[in-house]
């Protein structure tokens, strides 16, 4: 037991690690620029281009990758993202930094689909959703302390040292895997079309649909946090940076009651949360229009978005297994894929809101996402539920 919880708090270093390197970027994006001689804008692509590679990428490589030991494969993944931070760290053009952040997102995504494929592994069965909820939290806690940290030790030093760090923190990962992870987990392997037949089942594309529109309906309003607490709410640059704070805290304990709640009931419960979704940003336009109702919604918002993480990442991986042993590995990918998908659909849906209905109506593209989400968590449950018929029929 004792070595479990030295495993499973290696995982969540490994989602520390992979928020840190993601996030950071976007506390130090001006600092880049002016060092690299670069527009802010030119600059901020490569949040753009990260994303991009990343949700690209990581189905590629988790499929292509089947065939080798989930230990060997982990640990190669993560020594080339160490190459890949390290030259961002030593990088002194825009060319070079942009290759070197290709390269990390070429892996991340597939190294958090092969932690997520070890917590499945090493956990005992009712501690599995809980683990997969602290490896989600991992990512909140980096945006959370990362961003503002790799900010302040940019100002003080370079952005530079901030990369430098978290190359330190790769090494020291690796070093942690390699001591404690199994290196001979049995998987089952398969081709290409084995694995991608996955796809066709409707517990999973429904499943994979209702994430996308999750992370639209985050970032359909969340793209713009900044103008709405300073612009539209009226805090000022220091008490906002209080504020997002606690909006990040929110998130993590959003990340810690989903656990608890895949680990009782699943997806079965969550109708009520995007009920609860759809009320808040229809009542979110009114509250805006003053401080603290409008930032106790924004609160809530955050403590509630995030219960879908876990439940959908266990029905993933209850699927597979159950019906697609040779494409685990792949079913653990499908949340990072059709999240970064949903980002990208959601920050084009608040930009075409700030033109057209102005920062303090960015909730409507939200509302809207919010509403085709519970269709799909419903359709989802009947599916589910019609599958365990069948099986009992058949029985």
């Amino acid at each position: 037991m004792r070595k479990y919880r030295w495993q499973a708090i290696s995982l969540v270093l490994v989602a520390f690690m992979l928020g840190c390197n993601e996030f950071m970027v976007v506390g130090v994006i001006s600092d880049i620029a002016h060092s690299l001689d670069v527009t802010v804008a030119a600059a901020g692509y490569l949040v753009t281009m990260f994303a991009i590679v990343y949700a690209i990428s990581t189905p590629v490589i988790t499929v292509l990758t089947n065939r080798f030991g989930r230990y060997s494969l982990l640990m190669t993944l993560m020594v080339i993202f160490l190459i890949g931070n390290t030259w961002s760290g030593f990088a002194s053009n825009y060319w070079m930094f942009l290759a070197s952040r290709l390269i990390t997102a070429a892996v991340a995504g597939s190294i958090e689909a092969m932690i997520i494929v070890f917590a499945n592994d090493i956990a005992p069965r009712n501690k599995r959703a809980m683990l997969i909820s602290w490896i989600a939290a991992g990512f909140s806690v980096a945006s959370v302390v990362g961003v503002p940290v790799g900010a302040a030790i940019s100002a003080a030093t370079s952005w530079h040292v901030t990369f430098h760090l978290i190359s330190v923190l790769s090494l020291l990962t690796c070093l942690i895997l390699g001591w404690l992870l199994p290196k001979n987990i049995q998987h089952v392997s398969g081709g290409i079309k084995d694995q991608l037949v996955l796809l066709t089942d409707r517990r999973i594309y429904l499943g994979a649909v209702l994430v996308l529109f999750s992370a639209a309906t985050l970032y359909a309003y969340y793209t713009y946090i900044r103008p709405l607490l300073t612009t539209q709410l009226g805090f000022d640059l220091k008490t906002m940076t209080l504020m997002l704070s606690l909006l990040g805290v929110m998130d993590i304990i959003g990340n810690r009651l989903s656990g608890t709640i895949a680990g009782r009931s699943g997806v079965r419960t969550l109708p009520w949360f995007y009920l609860a979704q759809i009320a808040l940003f229809l009542i979110m336009p009114v509250a805006l229009s003053a401080t603290w109702p409008g930032y106790t919604v924004l609160l809530v918002l955050m403590l509630i978005i995030p219960i879908i993480n876990s439940p959908i990442q266990v029905h993933f991986l209850d699927v597979a297994e159950a019906d697609y042993p040779q494409a685990t590995a792949f079913a653990s990918s499908l949340n990072a894929i059709f999240y970064n998908v949903g980002i990208s659909l959601g920050s084009a849906t608040a930009a075409g809101s700030l033109t057209h209905f102005g920062l303090g109506h960015l909730s409507w593209g939200s509302l809207v996402f919010a509403g085709i989400a519970l269709v799909l968590t419903i359709m989802l449950n009947r599916a589910i539920a019609a599958h365990r018929e069948e099986n009992a029929l058949e029985n």
